[in-house]
């Protein structure tokens, strides 16, 4: 699904693209690009969408974003009311074959790596021992230069090919591309979503943003995102729960309304069904 192209700025001498973002809030429409992304979550907290993939990203939080995958990486709403540059920070490597050439992705010693990038189209999160050794191999990074960098880069291809430690992120790995136009429909739709999840919303309401009757708007939004509108609802509305239960300032059954559930029976189901734990059960294993 092409939703909008997204232009990733490097120079032609660059073998990858290593980039710092810092701002109030992450980048927050729903995107595409020819890259491969892999992206460390320094400050910030929010809602993950990465093909039909819905979940929460924070601190330390290490993702690779697959080659065309449609993704945005939301930030909560306190953070478009605070507007402090700072909040959101985030680095960010750019891998695309075009970079090196493709004699140098076609070499046998790129093979493994080259077969991963090919197979792997879902996205992942990194986890366990993996993370940590990659972000450390990013932190080398940054302060290398000429071929010492580019011998940490091609290790870091390395662990990353090897690694049995890449939860995917999307059930489909396929993106197939629509027209550019469908790129602002879908976007209303995900911002008009995250602003009013806390309430009760009708179908309705939600094909009027997208200027289709109710049929058509069920039929479109599960064309694109592999689900319906309802259960898209209800995992942003977990994603939001999760972290009202982090912050421990609230019940369960507070968290339950003020997340947008009707009432604590359907809220426990729903939980459990999305993210594998009961909300009474969440903090002791997070």
């Amino acid at each position: 699904m092409k939703i909008i192209s997204f232009n990733v700025p490097k120079t032609s001498q660059e073998a990858f693209r290593f980039q710092t973002d810092v701002g109030a809030y992450f980048y927050d429409q729903l995107h595409t690009h020819p890259e491969w992304q892999m992206m460390l979550i320094q400050k910030g907290e929010g809602t993950l969408i990465a093909g039909d993939f819905v979940g929460r990203f924070e601190p330390d939080d290490l993702f690779i974003i697959a080659s065309g995958q449609p993704h945005v990486f939301r930030n909560d709403e306190s953070y478009y009311q605070k507007k402090k540059i700072g909040n959101a920070k985030a680095i960010s490597l750019y891998v695309h074959e075009r970079y090196m050439g493709e004699v140098f992705w076609n070499l046998d010693e790129m093979k493994s790596i080259r077969n991963f990038f090919k197979i792997a189209g879902s996205g992942f999160k990194v986890v366990g021992k993996t993370k940590k050794e990659i972000v450390e191999v990013i932190d080398q990074l940054k302060n290398k230069k000429g071929v010492d960098k580019l011998i940490v880069y091609i290790r870091l291809l390395q662990i990353i090919s090897e690694s049995k430690e890449l939860e995917p992120l999307s059930v489909a790995s396929q993106h197939t591309d629509t027209p550019v136009n469908e790129g602002k429909r879908m976007n209303d739709i995900l911002n008009f979503t995250f602003k009013e999840s806390y309430r009760k919303i009708y179908l309705n309401e939600a094909a009027a943003i997208a200027n289709l009757s109710t049929e058509a708007f069920c039929r479109y939004f599960k064309l694109h995102t592999r689900k319906t509108y309802t259960n898209f609802l209800n995992e942003v509305r977990v994603s939001n729960a999760c972290k009202l239960l982090l912050n421990q300032e609230a019940s369960i059954q507070e968290v339950c309304y003020q997340s947008g559930f009707q009432n604590i029976s359907n809220f426990n189901r729903i939980f459990k069904r999305v993210t594998g734990k009961a909300p009474s059960n969440y903090l002791k294993v997070s």
